[in-house]
């Protein structure tokens, strides 16, 4: 049996004090009961809720963000909010940590974990996971700007990777395109599209490796991956085989690069 502003606080809702708080208010229940005191027992069974929302317990956590500009990848930042002080209280546990990082002003998914193996084998050059993303910038493409992604551009004393860029505006007030690449360099998709004569103005991640941005998280907000979603993310099943009609539907939409999105913006040019 553990107290329960303990269970709490191990499960990062503030520390004791603000805890034992959190319970007085009413917003926290057990076995669908309103907790009034912090010194409550609970067992391990127990249905803990905070805000009418329920408190995960599982060992392994995988969160999914769809990251608004203006705040950082950080476990904490003097000048910035970061990641984490976004996350609904529920969501604030210990020893979470992104899968890799976004610059402020780039948008789009984030995973937010605790599970140190699975961000390791993501970010690995050896296992060359995907991560695509749509941009939006001024200039104009040349000609030959797809094969020279595809060569991989000069960086430092080597080269990047093969990257694929698909086209879908060459309008130089707002060139819009999508690329895909395996690596995760600092500033690498903004140093990449500079190379040939594009300035990034928006910037979105929408895919990491097979696990598309689902439609139903606004830029802000978060939520726990389903079990489908987990399997995707831990390379369990190919896109083609997805369990979940619904993540079917997603991958088939965003996969190939923003398909549908695609032809509805070149309907409208």
């Amino acid at each position: 049996m553990t107290r329960l502003d303990k269970f709490l606080c191990d499960e990062g809702f503030g520390a004791r004090k603000e805890v034992k708080a959190l319970i007085k208010s009413g917003k926290v229940k057990v076995n669908g009961e309103t907790a009034k005191s912090p010194e409550t027992k609970i067992d391990d069974n127990a249905a803990v809720s905070v805000n009418g929302a329920e408190v995960k317990t599982q060992s392994s956590i995988y969160i999914i963000m769809n990251k608004p500009k203006g705040v950082v990848c950080a476990s904490r930042d003097s000048l910035h909010k970061t990641v984490f002080d976004i996350l609904p209280p529920e969501m604030k546990k210990k020893d979470l940590f992104t899968v890799g990082r976004l610059d402020i002003d780039t948008t789009g998914l984030l995973i937010i974990t605790n599970d140190g193996d699975l961000s390791h084998r993501l970010l690995s050059p050896k296992h060359h996971a995907e991560k695509e993303y749509y941009v939006e910038g001024k200039g104009k493409f040349n000609p030959n700007s797809k094969e020279i992604f595809e060569e991989g551009l000069p960086w430092g004393k080597g080269r990047l990777k093969p990257a694929r860029l698909e086209v879908i505006s060459n309008d130089a007030e707002n060139v819009k395109a999508s690329l895909t690449i395996t690596e995760g360099k600092f500033h690498q998709v903004k140093r990449m599209f500079y190379a040939v004569g594009i300035e990034v103005t928006e910037l979105k991640r929408v895919r990491f490796g097979g696990l598309c941005l689902p439609p139903d998280i606004e830029e802000g907000e978060a939520r726990y991956l389903t079990s489908d979603e987990e399997a995707v993310l831990k390379g369990k099943f190919e896109l083609h085989t997805l369990l979940s009609e619904g993540l079917r539907d997603i991958a088939e939409n965003r996969v190939q690069p923003f398909d549908k999105a695609m032809a509805e913006i070149k309907e409208n040019l």
